[in-house]
């Protein structure tokens, strides 16, 4: 048994030095322009890529977003939970990038890694509709990803617009899960089956 182990780990690494390294996409892009005064309010969460800090939310994923100065914004994150309460954290997200306005650092106080105002871009505004009625963001290296809009509900037109640019930001549609929201979806599914 041990040497059949053996003789698979050693065909597993053989095969892993075989195929050529994958090239690292690069830095998700931001827009060029982020008008940091008509990107505040209330935005729902439509889909996303499923995050720790997320997995007690069930639907109604929302962050409302309010102007404190000319580089930091009020976040107010929310979401109904499994057992039917409300879950909020208010934090911070400061501008670190003044030249488009689309690139932030989010921090929210009493969470570890996250509780300094002041840190490396975390979210990006990598697409933003020309009147401001869906944006995609996520962080440089696409670990995160959220499809973010103004109302509930959109058309399967507007579903497969959606998932053309996500796709086209670089990231893969199936790992971008639907968030079930009061007056739009009501399940949870792939982006990439829409």
């Amino acid at each position: 048994m041990r040497n059949a182990v053996g003789a698979l780990l050693a065909a597993g690494s053989a095969l892993l030095l075989a195929v050529p390294a994958q090239a690292q996409p690069a830095p998700l892009a931001p827009v060029a322009a982020v008008d940091i005064g008509r990107y505040t309010g209330t935005w729902l969460q439509l889909a996303a890529v499923p995050q720790p800090f997320s997995l007690d939310c069930a639907r109604d994923t929302r962050a409302t977003y309010s102007l404190v100065d000319a580089r930091n914004v009020r976040v107010q994150n929310s979401c109904e939970t499994w057992s039917g309460s409300r879950n909020e954290i208010v934090g911070n997200a400061r501008v670190n990038d003044p030249v488009t306005n689309a690139q932030l650092h989010v921090s929210f106080p009493g969470v570890r890694s996250q509780d300094s105002p002041d840190g490396p871009t975390n979210y990006v505004v990598t697409y933003l509709a020309e009147d401001y009625s869906w944006a995609l963001v996520g962080d440089p290296a696409r670990f995160s990803g959220f499809v973010l809009s103004r109302v509930p509900a959109v058309t399967a037109e507007q579903w497969r617009q959606i998932r053309a640019v996500v796709e086209s930001r670089g990231y893969n549609s199936c790992l971008l899960l639907t968030t079930p929201t009061s007056g739009g979806r009501d399940d949870i599914r792939p982006l990439c089956t829409l």
